[in-house]
């Protein structure tokens, strides 16, 4: 099998890509379940691109998938754009699929489970992107598995 062939079973990396960090989620290797991973600090694009490379490598993931910041009104801004940008750096260098994802309101959903946890907001910011990572996550599951 080739390096850029992945079977359709396998797990998938889901990025809520920030300008400081990056929320990370995990598929489980049958694309059930979603896991949150520890939150990547932005560094720069060439680093911040080699560490998820390194991530899905480790991870045997087969496919990427990536908030997409969408208005509300379902029009694209400047960080879709950039958004596009970082995923067409990160498709060159990984070789793997990379599928958009509509992530509006998945922060304000994370936010929204995160306050009434009961933690402290200092400990509510580092996990917002982790916890948004994953709910796009468990969304796109739900749909691919007719949910």
């Amino acid at each position: 099998m080739e390096n850029n062939d992945y079977p359709e079973k396998g797990r998938i990396l889901a990025l809520d890509l920030g300008k400081k960090r990056i929320g990370l989620a995990l598929s489980d290797p049958l694309g059930l379940t979603a896991q949150g991973l520890p939150t990547l600090e932005r560094t720069n694009i060439r680093t911040d691109v080699a560490e998820l490379d390194r991530l899905a490598e480790e991870h045997e993931v087969r496919l990427i998938l990536i908030g997409n910041p969408l208005h509300m009104s379902g029009h694209e801004g400047r960080q879709a754009e950039y958004t596009r940008e970082f995923a067409a750096k990160l498709t060159e260098r990984t070789g793997r699929k990379i599928v958009f994802w509509d992530e509006r309101l998945t922060s304000v959903e994370a936010g929204r489970v995160l306050r009434s946890s009961g933690i402290s907001i200092a400990k509510r910011a580092k996990a917002v992107d982790k916890l948004a990572a994953q709910i796009l996550l468990e969304s796109y599951l739900d749909r691919e598995a007719g949910a």
